[in-house]
C-alpha cells in the first residue's frame, strides 16, 4: 500500500492510545460507535459535506484498532504493514485504499463499518484461542 495516501489522515489524528490493550480497544470501539451514529445521521440526511471529519476520525480509530488487536504499537511514521498483521479482514489492503480515496462517500462508510465488525470478530476469536491455550498449558 502506498503510505502517501495515509499520511494526511494520520497527521490530523491523535493515534497514540495509552493503557492496556483491552481497555484501549474498548475505548476505541465505544468512540467508533458514537462516531458511527453521527455518520449515520449525516448520511440519512444526505449531508455529505459534514461526513469528512468524522470519517477521518473513524479511519484513525480503525488504524489504532488494527494495530492494538495485533499487539503492535501505533506508528504513524511508517506504512501500515498489512502483510505482517496476524489478524485482519479479508482484502484489507484494497478495501482500505478505497476508503482513503473516497472517505466521504456512503459506500466508504459501509466498508469502514464492515472492517470494524470483521476485525472485532477476529480479535474475539484470537482472545478465545489464547485463553484456551493458556488453560491447557
Amino acid at each position: 500500500m502506498d503510505n502517501q495516501k495515509i499520511i494526511p489522515f494520520l497527521e490530523e489524528l491523535e493515534l497514540e492510545v495509552q493503557g492496556e490493550n483491552g481497555a484501549a480497544i474498548s475505548l476505541l470501539l465505544s468512540d467508533w460507535e458514537r462516531v458511527k451514529g453521527e455518520l449515520e445521521t449525516f448520511y440519512r440526511d444526505r449531508d455529505q459535506k459534514s461526513t469528512l471529519q468524522l470519517m477521518k476520525k473513524g479511519i484513525g480509530f480503525f488504524i489504532q484498532f488494527l494495530y492494538l488487536s495485533n499487539d503492535r504499537k501505533v506508528n504513524s511514521k511508517e506504512p501500515i504493514p498489512f502483510n505482517l498483521l496476524e489478524i485482519k479482514p479479508v482484502n484489507l489492503d484494497e478495501r482500505f485504499t478505497y476508503i482513503l480515496s473516497r472517505p466521504n462517500l456512503f459506500h466508504s462508510y459501509r466498508q469502514l463499518s464492515e472492517l470494524f465488525t470483521e476485525q472485532e470478530k477476529l480479535f474475539a476469536k484470537k482472545n478465545i484461542t489464547k485463553k484456551r491455550l493458556s488453560q491447557k498449558g
